[in-house]
């Protein structure tokens, strides 16, 4: 379930934005990670998730909506339609449901959750809870051959694992989050995270610490489900022109992934692994790399090229936004940039007060000139811009705190002309947004 606290507010020209603040309301008062509630008001409203296509179940740290995107970008190339549950959104709700391809319209989605409120008649529940069924209701009622469900939070108790038979779980690399509620050791959260998996349902197992794999080898033990890990029952590898996808069947030469970095790799081998895991389906070989040539993932080492923040900066600097936002992410986001021209680079920070922001920032520093912190607008959750700094400053990073995303980018843009001089055109930097989905969902919005 996704951690107690207010739902991020709404753009206020956002039709949906009186049910979801009704929604917000019912929020308990406390939470007991457990799923009594959602399975209630399943109940009541018909056990629609009893009534799904078949379900593909992924829970992890880092790159499960990664997966999720590579694995509907591959499905669809085999000409299947595809539901995809995932969160957060980044500047409109209905990017949480996906019906058979496109993402849900305003007008089915709020009669789903008005009917979701009906039913639930007032009882506490939390926002997840509620827009997850209404989520379920979509499914059931509109034709598709397969679902994509992404876990919100964990596993155990997340308002995903209602599903009592999955055709296929994955296990995306699995590290330090919501401790608060997962637990403070990797064996903790991975028991965790390992919760999804089901009475002989075979799961797809990306690279996991030693740690997480004892503890999920050990769940896998006692629900009798087939693992097919990474490194030990197939492999993937970069290539100077792809990748190189292997098990003890065939061996796959695909093309690069859409997305970026070492880590999409990853992220792209362990879907390819589900698409071969699938059963009842039949992705061939080239539509697998069709999805890895088409997936469409926002936020995930995206350039943006256009729009007001653009325009703040001197010509030739780049910027990019990224929605990484904990260590592991942190180190992949270090990595991805350095497979990028070397150029000098600027962040722009944003994070969750539920996040680390030490040790999202450590990683990052070698490559950094300094850092401008805010807080994110609208989220009561985010860490406020002078502590944010604060975090940045011990770990060694030069970072000053600002007020907007645009005043950031306005001290940036100076920085790197002062840089520059006396050069006439300082076409030679980057600019990095990341630290929360939260935040990229509103640099997207306020960049449009």
């Amino acid at each position: 379930m996704a951690p107690p606290g207010p739902a991020r507010a709404e753009p206020k020209e956002d039709h949906l934005g009186p049910v979801l603040q009704r929604l917000t309301a019912l929020h308990p008062k406390a939470i007991d990670l457990s799923l009594d509630r959602i399975r209630a008001l399943l109940t009541r409203l018909g056990d629609p998730h009893l009534h799904l296509p078949p379900v593909f179940h992924v829970a992890g740290s880092k790159g499960k909506g990664s997966t999720t995107a590579f694995l509907r970008a591959m499905a669809e190339a085999a000409g299947y339609r595809v539901h995809a549950y995932t969160s957060p959104h980044l500047v409109r709700f209905n990017e949480r449901i996906r019906l058979a391809g496109s993402l849900i319209d305003d007008a089915k989605l709020i009669a789903l959750l008005e009917r979701c409120e009906r039913v639930n008649a007032g009882a506490p529940i939390t926002f997840f809870e509620i827009t997850t069924a209404a989520a379920y209701l979509a499914f059931a009622e509109v034709p598709a051959d397969l679902v994509l469900l992404e876990t919100g939070l964990g596993g155990i108790a997340d308002t995903t694992n209602v599903i009592p038979q999955p055709v296929l779980t994955a296990l995306t690399p699995i590290g330090i989050d919501h401790v608060a509620f997962l637990g403070d050791t990797i064996a903790k959260i991975a028991a965790n995270k390992a919760g999804i998996l089901k009475d002989g349902v075979p799961c797809v197992v990306g690279p996991q610490p030693a740690e997480a794999i004892t503890v999920i080898e050990a769940r896998a033990a006692e629900t009798k489900s087939p693992l097919f890990r990474q490194g030990r029952d197939w492999v993937v590898r970069e290539t100077a022109d792809g990748l190189v996808w292997r098990d003890r069947v065939v061996e796959l030469s695909l093309p690069r992934p859409a997305l970026l970095g070492a880590h999409q790799v990853v992220n792209a081998g362990v879907a390819v692994a589900c698409a071969r895991h699938l059963s009842g389906f039949a992705i061939a070989p080239d539509a697998i790399a069709a999805g890895l040539r088409q997936v469409d993932w926002p936020a995930r080492m995206q350039r943006l090229t256009r729009g007001p923040l653009v325009d703040l900066l001197p010509p030739g600097a780049e910027l990019w936004l990224d929605g990484a936002h904990n260590a592991m992410a942190g180190e992949a986001l270090a990595e991805a940039l350095t497979l990028l021209p070397q150029r000098p680079t600027w962040l722009l920070a944003g994070m969750l007060n539920t996040k680390d922001a030490a040790g999202f920032l450590k990683p990052l520093v070698p490559g950094l000139q300094g850092a401008r912190c805010i807080a994110i607008p609208g989220e009561t959750n985010s860490l406020s811009a002078e502590d944010l700094t604060s975090a940045a400053r011990s770990v060694g990073l030069t970072a000053e705190p600002a007020g907007s995303a645009e005043a950031a980018m306005r001290q940036i843009a100076e920085m790197i002309r002062a840089d520059a001089a006396p050069a006439p055109a300082p076409n030679h930097a980057r600019v990095i947004i990341a630290g929360s989905l939260y935040l990229a969902g509103r640099i997207l919005s306020e960049n449009a």
